[in-house]
């Protein structure tokens, strides 16, 4: 009901002087309660309507006043409502001026009446206190003050979140929470009190006046009082509790979370403050989802928790290189967005299989693809899920039938971290490790199974998957001073027919299915003594 009535006073033309008429009337009603509770009008005789009219005189022409430059304000003030439109920084700065202004005009109309009424008063009978009657008509400005502050506070309240659109974050020393606080103080206690206090100390008031007056005040401070506090309660606790539920969402994860900006006070800056935390969260959330689709989700990690000055270390991972051939024939053969489509569809594949091993696709070179086991999180085995992944991406790409592809798979020291200066870096692995993986996979492109692994690879991985590889032969890799004994894996129809695993022979010699550790650095030795190392000063 209350924000119905807010909502037509903002929206009417005369809404504003509707406020301004109110509070004057409250005013008036203070003095003329003060006036009757101590016995003042009983006092003014048989010429007391005469008396009255000319009393009135400054009141009416003061209340005339008010209300036009109330009319005024609300042409000036609420223009841009009336045009539909937002209002200009100043409009909106004027705006949350308005309260402070209003009040403090309504306290110039009314300072004027009440030294009038302070003199005139005093001759219009002879039973009356100077003091007790400029009292009565200072408490009754006092009032009409403080409850134009709170309505005019109340009714601009409906425009705070336009008004915070366009100023953002604000707040005016007049709509704090202390101010609020001590105003709804002001009418709801301190009033009724003072206008006590007054009566009390009214010297010609009788004795049944003073008793009525502290009955009747008493009623109004206890009923108005409770009335403030609940209202003023209210204004402080459901705010809160609406940005404790926004809060709360925020920690559950829930990010498109909007608090209404209702008030310029400090309340009001948090509200804002809580929009903005959500809004920088669901922007970091975008930024970590952009740059985990381009780097990967635990570089990305990596990196938001390191900051920019980010280094690497060297550690033992296992490399993964996948490959397609012919992949110039396949560009030149089809319109360039069918081979897009199809090399996205492999990635595709890559990259399941890689993430599902807990791996990292550390990057994409045009239709070719590296993948890291242990770098950057640091994986107990890094073998075995990578012999896994390279099984899997070959499977599935030789089901989909669309491309032919070549893995290879090594394993040893690299650096891993991060490359480049100061405005752009790039988390990337450098090693022997990475380049044998891309040679095996050149080699793995004529290989019947297309995958080759080295030896490496085979020792570190686990028992279970060691028996589904076998020896394919030694290779000369290109740029590589001694052979490689490459591996790879085990026609599973093959194993289960009880049919002995076939194998291409390089001129080295063919070797039988070694699954056995013992067995596989027998090969390595055999190898070692063919080619032996070149000794490094």
């Amino acid at each position: 009901m209350i924000a119905k009535l807010v909502v037509w006073a903002l929206k009417a033309r005369w809404g504003l002087a509707a406020v301004v008429i109110t509070a004057n009337l409250s005013g008036l009603a203070v003095i003329v309660t003060e006036l009757w509770l101590s016995g003042f009008l009983g006092r003014l005789g048989e010429d007391w309507v005469r008396t009255l009219a000319l009393a009135g005189i400054y009141p009416a022409v003061g209340f005339l006043i008010g209300v036009w430059l109330a009319i005024r304000d609300r042409t000036v003030d609420f223009g841009w409502l009336d045009d539909g439109r937002k209002p200009t920084p100043d409009e909106a700065r004027r705006l949350l001026r308005l309260p402070i202004a209003i009040t403090t005009r309504a306290l110039a109309l009314w300072i004027p009446g009440v030294i009038i009424a302070a003199s005139i008063f005093p001759h219009l009978t002879e039973h009356n206190d100077k003091g007790v009657t400029a009292s009565l008509f200072i408490l009754g400005a006092l009032q009409s003050a403080a409850v134009t502050f709170l309505i005019v506070d109340r009714l601009i309240r409906p425009t705070v979140p336009v008004v915070s659109g366009v100023l953002g974050a604000t707040m005016h020393w007049s709509s704090s929470v202390l101010v609020r606080v001590v105003v709804t103080w002001a009418v709801a206690g301190a009033m009724p009190l003072l206008m006590l206090i007054v009566v009390l100390a009214d010297p010609i008031s009788a004795a049944p006046d003073r008793i009525r007056a502290a009955i009747y005040l008493a009623g109004v401070g206890l009923g108005v009082g409770a009335l403030a506090t609940a209202f003023l309660a209210r204004a402080v606790a459901s705010p809160m509790r609406t940005l404790r539920l926004a809060l709360d969402r925020i920690k559950l994860g829930e990010l498109d979370v909007r608090v209404p900006v209702g008030s310029t006070s400090e309340i009001g800056r948090l509200e804002h403050s809580v929009n903005e935390l959500a809004a920088n969260l669901r922007e970091r959330e975008r930024m970590r989802d952009v740059f985990g689709r381009h780097v990967g989700a635990e570089v990305a990690e990596r990196a938001l928790a390191g900051g920019v000055d980010l280094t690497g270390d060297v550690r033992v991972v296992s490399a993964l290189f996948v490959d397609v051939t012919g992949s110039v024939a396949l560009s030149t053969g089809l319109a360039p967005q069918e081979f897009v489509a199809k090399l996205n569809r492999l990635l595709a594949i890559v990259v399941a299989a890689t993430e599902e091993n807990n791996g990292l696709v550390n990057k994409f070179e045009g239709d070719a693809a590296l993948c890291i086991f242990g770098a950057p999180i640091a994986l107990r085995d890094n073998a075995t899920p990578a012999l896994r992944a390279a099984r899997r991406i070959r499977d599935e790409v030789i089901a989909s039938g669309e491309l032919d592809i070549g893995i290879g798979v090594a394993r040893g020291q690299v650096f891993a971290g991060d490359v480049g200066s100061d405005t752009r870096l790039e988390f990337t692995v450098l090693g022997d490790a990475v380049n044998e993986a891309a040679r095996l996979t050149t080699e793995a492109k004529e290989a019947p199974r297309r995958i080759l692994v080295s030896s490496t690879v085979i020792e570190a991985a686990a028992a279970h998957e060691r028996a589904k590889w076998t020896l394919y032969g030694h290779i000369q890799l290109r740029g590589m001073p001694d052979s490689t004994a490459c591996w790879t894996d085990v026609d599973a129809s093959d194993t289960e027919s009880g049919r002995p695993a076939e194998t291409d022979v390089e001129p080295s010699g063919a070797a039988e299915p070694a699954t056995d550790p013992s067995a596989i650095a027998e090969v390595r030795t055999a190898a070692t003594e063919t080619n032996p190392a070149p000794t490094r000063p």
